[in-house]
C-alpha cells in the first residue's frame, strides 16, 4: 500500500493556533524548514489563546489570598475562578475538590501520600512511571498487561476479589496510553473497583488533551493531569476528586497557605490548625500563571468544540496509521489491536533501524520532532517489544549504534494544533528513510544519536 496524499477533511475542524507554528529549524543537508512538532505526548505547544491570556494578565500579577492590595485581590479572584473553571471542565461533583499541583506526577504523589494506612493499591504494569511508582508506602499489586479491554476488567476483578475486603483499596489506571494512545475502559474499571469496595484514580495526562473527561460520568474518584500536555506549559497540574482522604491526610507540604492557625504551646512546642479545603495541600506561593493557563486552555478547548477537535484528530490518527501500514518495515505497537480506539499517540519500530537513529534522521533531515526511548513506561514498552526485562534500553537513551536493532521505540504524537502538512511530511519522511536510507551519518554523543558533522552518507 502506498502512502496516501489525500487532504484531510478540513471541514471537520481547523487546527487551533499554537506557539511555534512558524519556527524554522536548520537541516543538516542544508537550508531550513518549518519545525514539525510531533511530540505532543511529552509537552504540547501552548495555545495562542493561552499565551495571550497570560500576557494580558501578567502586568496584574500579585500574590494570592492574603494581600490587601488591588493586584493581590485580583490575582486571588483569578486563581479561585480558575479552580471553578477546571472543576467545570472535568465535570466535578459538588463535593469534589480541585487541588493545584506541579504536574500529573506531583498529583499522583500527593494522592499516594494521602491514602489511608494499610491501603492496597492495584496498578497495571502498563502505566506511565508517574502512576506506576508513587505507591511506595502501600501494599501494591502490579497487574499484568491485558490484551483486550475486557481482559483488563477481568484481571482487575480477579485481583480485587482476592483482597482484604475490609481495608481501603485504590485502583490507578490511565485513560489513554502514553505509548500506544489506546483508550482504556475507564467506566467499566471504575464499576469493578466500586463493586469491590475500592476507589479509583484516573491518570488523564494523555486523555484530557484529546478527549472530554467527566468525573461524574466516568464515576472515578480522582482525576490527575498536567497543564503542559493540555497546551498550557507553565508548570502546573491538577488533582481533582473526593475530598475525604485529602482532608484526613497530613498536608503534602507543611508551610504557609496550608495552615489556618499556628500557636506556641506552654511546653514550647507548636500547635497547627490545618485547612480542610484544597489549600491544605497547596502550601507556599502558588503558581498563579500556571493555574490560569490551565483554566485558559480548558476554556479554549471547550469553546472550540471538543467534539470537532476529537473528530479532526481521529482523521489524523487514521491517516498516520494508514500511512505507516503502507511501509512493511514499520511495526506499530499495540496492546488491544488495530481496531482499538486511540488518541493521537502512536509508537512504532522500524525493522533494520535503531529507533534513536531513525528519530535523529527525522529531526536532522526533515525538521520533524518525535520522541524515541521507552517513554517512562519501561515495563509496557518491553512487553510490546517482546524483550526480556533484563535486556538493555532505557527511557530516552540509545544503547545501540546507528543501524543496530535497539530495544527502544519511536513515538509520534499530535493534537489540536497539528497542521496537515506536518502529518504529510512525517509520512513522506518515514517512507523515504526506509526506502532510501538516511542522507547523513550519525553517531552517539552524550547518550543521544546526533548527526556526524561533515559526514554525509553515501547514498
Amino acid at each position: 500500500m502506498s502512502v496516501s496524499t489525500a487532504a484531510i477533511d478540513s471541514s471537520v475542524c481547523a487546527p487551533l493556533p499554537v506557539l511555534g507554528q512558524d519556527v524554522t529549524v536548520p537541516l543538516v543537508t542544508g537550508g531550513e524548514v518549518t519545525y514539525a512538532a510531533l511530540d505532543y505526548a511529552a509537552s504540547a505547544p501552548a495555545l495562542q489563546r493561552v499565551w495571550d491570556d497570560v500576557a494580558a494578565y501578567a502586568p496584574y500579577y500579585g500574590s494570592v489570598h492574603r494581600g490587601a492590595g488591588y493586584l493581590s485581590q485580583l490575582s486571588t479572584d483569578l486563581f479561585e475562578n480558575s479552580r471553578r473553571t477546571v472543576a467545570e471542565f472535568l465535570g466535578c461533583r459538588a463535593e469534589d475538590q480541585v487541588v493545584f499541583t506541579r504536574s500529573t506526577t506531583d498529583s499522583l504523589n500527593l494522592l499516594a501520600a494521602a491514602i489511608p494506612a494499610n491501603c492496597q493499591v492495584f496498578v497495571y504494569e502498563t502505566e506511565h512511571h508517574a502512576s506506576l511508582l508513587p505507591w511506595r508506602d502501600a501494599e501494591v499489586t502490579y497487574l499484568n498487561a491485558p490484551r483486550t479491554p475486557g481482559q483488563a476488567v477481568e484481571t482487575l476483578e480477579r485481583a480485587l476479589a482476592d483482597r482484604d475486603p475490609y481495608g481501603p483499596a485504590l485502583v490507578c489506571v490511565t485513560g489513554a496510553s502514553n505509548v500506544t494512545g489506546e483508550l482504556w475502559p475507564v467506566r467499566e474499571l471504575a464499576a469493578a473497583a466500586h463493586a469491590h469496595g475500592a476507589r479509583i484514580v484516573l491518570d488523564a495526562a494523555q486523555l484530557a488533551p484529546h478527549h472530554p473527561v467527566d468525573i461524574a460520568e466516568l464515576d472515578v474518584d480522582w482525576v490527575a493531569f498536567s497543564g503542559h500536555k493540555l497546551y498550557a506549559p507553565f508548570g502546573s497540574g491538577v488533582l481533582a476528586g473526593r475530598a475525604d482522604w485529602l482532608q484526613a491526610a497530613e498536608p503534602y507540604l507543611a508551610g504557609g497557605g496550608a495552615s489556618r492557625k499556628v500557636a506556641r504551646r506552654a511546653d514550647g512546642g507548636v500547635d497547627v490548625d490545618w485547612h480542610t479545603t484544597a489549600a491544605r495541600h497547596e502550601a507556599g506561593s502558588p503558581n498563579v500563571i500556571g493555574v490560569y493557563s490551565i483554566a485558559s486552555a480548558c476554556k479554549a478547548l471547550t469553546e472550540a468544540g471538543f467534539d470537532s477537535l476529537v473528530a479532526r484528530e481521529q482523521e489524523l490518527v487514521s491517516r498516520v496509521r494508514e500511512g505507516l501500514a503502507g511501509v512493511p518495515e514499520v511495526q506499530v505497537l499495540s496492546l488491544f489491536g488495530d481496531d482499538a480506539p486511540r488518541v493521537g499517540v502512536i509508537s512504532f519500530v522500524v525493522r533494520g533501524w535503531n529507533s534513536s537513529h531513525f528519530a535523529a534522521a527525522l529531526s536532522a533531515e526533515y525538521g520533524i520532532g518525535v520522541r524515541d526511548g521507552l517513554f517512562c513506561a519501561h515495563p509496557l514498552v518491553r512487553t510490546l517489544l517482546g524483550s526480556d526485562p533484563q535486556d538493555p534500553g532505557e527511557c530516552g537513551a540509545p544503547e545501540a549504534e546507528p543501524g543496530e536493532r535497539s530495544l527502544n521505540a519511536i513515538r509520534v504524537s499530535f493534537g489540536a494544533g497539528t497542521p496537515d502538512e506536518h502529518i504529510d511530511r512525517f509520512l513522506r519522511a518515514v517512507t523515504e528513510l526506509v526506502r532510501e536510507g538516511a542522507q547523513w551519518k550519525y553517531r552517539t554523543e552524550d547518550g543521544r544519536c546526533v548527526p556526524d558533522r561533515g559526514e554525509a552518507a553515501q547514498v
